[in-house]
């Protein structure tokens, strides 16, 4: 499911009705009780426009037969197939919470002392968690925040997509010149990909020369490589145990990878105009990009999985959104060590990830915090999870105080 967690222990109260839903491809299973127990069994109902209209009818019958006064839906935390529903509860102001599925596994084997798992059973499991109150609200992206969203996601399909094909070319390349690998090190550079393109094998390297080789190295490279590089590079190609067999075919499928590639790419460079000019819709964003390190993307990501900033009553709530919250595993004398829980949205916590990394070279505005913390002994991986819990917070200072970004606020982000 897309919608955004928030804060946990939303309790239902008693003229509250809980609604449950266990969420399918095809077809939904409801479920409706009151705090007393009465109870619609479990039922099925498509996952389309009809369902969704049965399921309200359904709603408000058991509402105005036992007299409540609002009502309260629960899911599993899911992926797109619930997203169509929950819009259309949404419009009809139907609050949801959200509940997590390894509380339901725990839950369900204690009705009937069984692991048994059915669409039936799950609603059901579901209502009792609710009323244990351990769920999580919902907070469901709207206008420029769901197109970000929507934006970041397309853009680390892009980005997937590409690391798969360039995987590809790899293997084709090792097979028709191996040497190559080795003497260029990153098949992704845009020297590699003029050379693959314009001279892929070994003959054809051999044939240019070291001075041509080199000139076309260094034009390309703008002059990070040059006559070493375009040496050893000949070098191989004349020693080259690339097959010689079938390299049409294979030349053939490297030539459509790197179409591909260069398709991906402009695929991405559009995400990304398209990042900015959304962006500049939403003045929360001013704040965050005055953070040297925040850059468009990492901007975009935040307000895109976040959707409201306002809807958070601390950092800590954004904290725990990420999966970035500790915890530890103690038993008698035993004391275990500080991890984070990864029980959050993965992408905020790549996206903290990546700027941190730039925030933390020499210049960054963390660079200091960070060789305190190694030079105390701290590994280079933890200081660098617990400043991306501080710049989370700092962001979440920023925007709640509408201010741009100064060193202070390093101090002052709680």
């Amino acid at each position: 499911m897309k919608g955004n967690k928030k804060k946990n222990s939303v309790k239902v109260n008693p003229k509250e009705l809980i609604g449950t839903v266990d969420i399918g491809m095809k077809m939904n299973y409801g479920y409706f009780r009151t705090w007393d127990r009465d109870e619609v069994p479990s039922f099925p109902f498509e996952n389309n426009m009809s369902g969704y209209m049965q399921y309200y009818r359904k709603m408000r019958t058991f509402m105005e037969a036992h007299g409540l006064e609002t009502v309260v839906v629960g899911f599993e935390s899911t992926g797109v197939y619930g997203e169509p529903l929950l819009h259309y509860l949404q419009a009809k102001g139907v609050r949801m919470v959200q509940v997590n599925p390894m509380h339901t596994k725990r839950v369900k084997e204690l009705d009937g002392n069984s692991p048994n798992k059915t669409d039936r059973k799950d609603p059901r499991v579901i209502a009792d968690i609710m009323m244990l109150g351990h769920t999580l609200s919902v907070v469901i992206p709207q206008g420029v925040s769901a197109e970000l969203r929507n934006l970041v996601h397309a853009r680390e399909r892009a980005l997937a997509s590409r690391t798969m094909e360039y995987n590809q070319m790899h293997d084709l390349i090792y097979r028709v010149f191996p040497e190559m690998i080795d003497c260029m090190k990153h098949i992704d550079s845009v020297s590699v990909r003029y050379l693959i393109r314009e001279h892929p094998t070994p003959e054809e390297i051999v044939r240019l020369g070291v001075e041509e080789l080199s000139a076309i190295l260094r034009k390309v490279s703008r002059g990070r490589h040059g006559n070493d590089r375009a040496r050893a590079l000949w070098e191989a190609a004349v020693a080259s145990v690339g097959v010689r067999e079938g390299r049409d075919s294979i030349l053939r499928e490297i030539r459509h990878l790197l179409h591909m590639i260069e398709q991906v790419d402009a695929h991405i460079e559009e995400l990304e105009h398209c990042m900015e000019r959304a962006l500049s819709q939403v003045p929360s964003s001013a704040y965050l990009l005055s953070m040297k390190g925040i850059g468009v993307v990492s901007a975009a990501c935040l307000i895109g999985e976040v959707a409201d900033f306002t809807r958070y009553r601390s950092a800590a709530e954004l904290v725990k959104l990420a999966g970035l919250n500790l915890y530890e595993i103690s038993s008698g004398i035993h004391k275990g060590k500080h991890r984070i829980t990864k029980r959050g949205r993965p992408l905020i916590r790549k996206m903290l990830y990546l700027a941190t990394m730039n925030m933390v070279r020499k210049g960054g505005i963390f660079h200091e915090q960070y060789l305190e913390m190694v030079q105390r002994g701290k590994p280079r991986i933890q200081a660098i999870i617990a400043i991306s819990r501080k710049l989370l917070r700092v962001a979440f200072a920023l925007v709640r105080d509408r201010k741009m970004y100064r060193a202070s606020l390093l101090h002052q982000a709680a």
